[in-house]
């Protein structure tokens, strides 16, 4: 059925954010900003926990992975979006199509269930501190990753056998500036009632269900908070920042993939598809890594280091 698609539909046509030529210019620096900023923010992250001794334990481990997860997260989106800016053809081939919808896929899920068990972190980090050693080691935490990677491959693959079974009909303008599924749900001519169910019941297990147990997780935190002698109003600034990311990830997602779709709404997820494929993976690496005095005292060593060698 994959083949059938590619002969009736070679290549998409995107149509991205505007057709303005005026308007070109500004979205070019607009996003190239947006994108040199993420690669930046994580690969210094990433850089500096894996050459600082300080760093190496199993909670940075998960922010090494949230790093990698957020530049692969934008760079199968953005630099694609950039030459269509420039380009006048803003075509993408089906099956460059069908591999971005994978990818992207894939890293969206296994970020979705690595935030969770980020929380949980946390969570034991706080409300069991005593036994955080023990139940957050190296193995433990490593499984988790492991688990968060394996399971977002494997349910992006049951996802893009439904994509690649799609009927296009030679329905070819995407109105979208990347390939996104609901997008190719809503294109399609043939009966996606099977696939509509499908996203639903993806969108509660990898939206829903973690988004649930991140705000459980932060609600025993806040009333452990609460209880501090001390040093509250910080810890409160920095869980509560925390909460707001995960909450525009996860919020603006379960919008665009678990609502109804009764009528063309393109212009609508555009803009809301920006929070979870562009901001959340540029404010990641500040709020949960670049505020933290451990990471700061890393990055000026690694300054140092750097004038050194120099």
């Amino acid at each position: 059925m994959a083949a059938e698609n590619q002969s009736t539909v070679i290549e998409f046509i995107l149509l991205g954010f505007s057709d303005n030529p005026r308007i070109q210019p500004f979205l070019f620096k607009l996003f190239s900003f947006v994108y040199i900023t993420n690669l930046a923010g994580n690969i210094l992250l990433i850089v500096a926990v894996k050459t600082d001794n300080h760093l190496h334990n199993p909670m940075y481990l998960f922010l090494i992975n949230l790093s990698i997860l957020d530049i692969c997260y934008t760079s199968i989106i953005v630099p694609k979006m950039l030459l269509n800016i420039v380009w006048s053809a803003k075509t993408i081939s089906y099956t460059g199509c069908v591999l971005q919808v994978y990818f992207y896929l894939f890293v969206s899920e296994t970020e979705c269930i690595l935030l969770a068990f980020m929380a949980y972190d946390r969570y034991v980090a706080i409300c069991n501190p005593l036994r955080y050693n023990v139940i957050m080691n190296t193995v433990s935490c490593t499984r988790m990753i492991g688990l968060s990677w394996m399971v977002g491959s494997t349910i992006a693959c049951f996802d893009i056998y439904f994509v690649c079974h799609l009927k296009f009909c030679g329905h070819v303008t995407i109105n979208h500036y990347f390939c996104e599924a609901p997008s190719l749900l809503q294109l399609s001519c043939g009966d996606i009632s099977m696939d509509n169910i499908i996203t639903l019941v993806g969108g509660f297990m990898l939206l829903l269900i973690p988004l649930c147990l991140i705000l459980f997780s932060y609600i025993h935190i806040f009333l452990i908070i609460v209880k501090l002698p001390a040093g509250r109003s910080k810890a409160f600034s920095k869980c509560i920042s925390h909460v707001i990311v995960v909450t525009i990830f996860y919020g603006t997602a379960i919008f665009v993939y678990m609502r109804p779709r009764n009528s063309d709404t393109g212009v609508t997820d555009k803009i809301v598809s920006l929070f979870y494929t562009n901001v959340t993976p540029m404010l990641n690496p500040l709020i949960y890594s670049l505020r933290n005095k451990d990471v700061q005292k890393a990055l000026g060593r690694l300054a140092r280091r750097t004038i050194v060698l120099r």
